[in-house]
């Protein structure tokens, strides 16, 4: 991989994916569950997922260094244009073109299902934008954990779900708000490790507004709510293999710790992908569990 490549890649932050990549396989599980798995669908879903997820990570990168909230004192993984490898007019530039191919992917499903997804995939894309852009940039205002759980867990995975069976039952929403609150933590982790720089950027997010032993409750409990909702899907019809994740129970309890004791950047960096990869393990498990149960 060139220099230049890996300068992209690494602006991508493949680390916060399984966001994206999660929702679409829990999805199309459920689908598979109820007997109408359409894979192409679920394939279109997933690249655009994928490249709503990096378009939002380059406008991160992009508004975020505008605003100053990237400088110098950065504590975690190097941003692009911070750190000078890509000049903020690339940046943005690449931020439009990311987004503007998922609109043309976006319009696929369309065709294929109905309008009713249109105005979805714009606000989608807009809240891609609106993340750190804008007026009014929810990141920036305690909206973040918000905007992740309701498009990277009830919107993804519901909307999947929809393009696959023509509706949406209660058991999809079940699992949509567990791995929404997964998936959230992967922020919770980012911005525990920021607060001191985002404080002084005037970047309000909630572990800004509430401090750091809400934060670490936040994370806490959305783990806990995660593993609730299984068995919850008992209720729904399905047998004891959805039940597969609670085996993840003690590595949840063991982030869960690793937050509260963690000091150094390093250690919080660590502890992001680590978050990031209980979310691909519990939507790898869930989804498996589903299918056979």
């Amino acid at each position: 991989m060139s220099a230049n490549l890996k300068i992209w890649f690494e602006a991508a932050r493949p680390k916060t994916l399984p966001a994206a990549v999660v929702p679409v396989m829990v999805g199309t599980a459920l689908a598979a569950a109820h007997h109408a798995a359409d894979f192409t669908r679920a394939a279109i879903c997933l690249v655009f997922a994928l490249l709503v997820q990096i378009g939002t990570n380059f406008a991160n990168d992009y508004f975020d260094f505008v605003q100053g909230a990237d400088t110098a004192a950065r504590v975690g993984p190097r941003r692009a244009v911070a750190a000078g490898l890509v000049s903020p007019r690339q940046m943005l530039i690449a931020t439009w073109l990311v987004l503007g191919v998922a609109f043309v992917v976006g319009m696929l499903l369309v065709h294929e299902v109905g309008w009713l997804l249109f105005p979805i995939g714009v606000i989608s894309i807009v809240c891609a934008i609106a993340y750190t852009g804008g007026p009014f940039p929810l990141g920036y205002n305690g909206l973040g954990d918000l905007f992740v759980f309701v498009f990277f867990g009830l919107v993804a995975v519901c909307t999947t779900f929809y393009v696959q069976t023509g509706g949406v039952t209660p058991d999809v929403v079940y699992c949509a708000a567990a791995i929404g609150l997964l998936a959230a933590n992967i922020l919770v982790a980012n911005n525990y490790r920021d607060v001191d720089t985002d404080a002084v950027a005037g970047k309000k997010t909630l572990v800004v507004r509430f401090g750091r032993k809400f934060a670490l409750w936040q994370y806490a409990l959305s783990n806990l709510v995660a593993l609730l909702c299984l068995p919850t899907l008992l209720l729904t019809g399905y047998r004891w293999p959805v039940l597969l994740p609670l085996v993840l129970t003690p590595l949840a309890l063991s982030l869960t710790r690793r937050l509260a004791v963690s000091k150094e950047p390093r250690e919080l960096i660590a502890l992001l992908g680590a978050t990031a990869r209980f979310l691909a393990a519990y939507g790898l498990l869930l989804s498996l569990g589903v299918v056979l149960g």
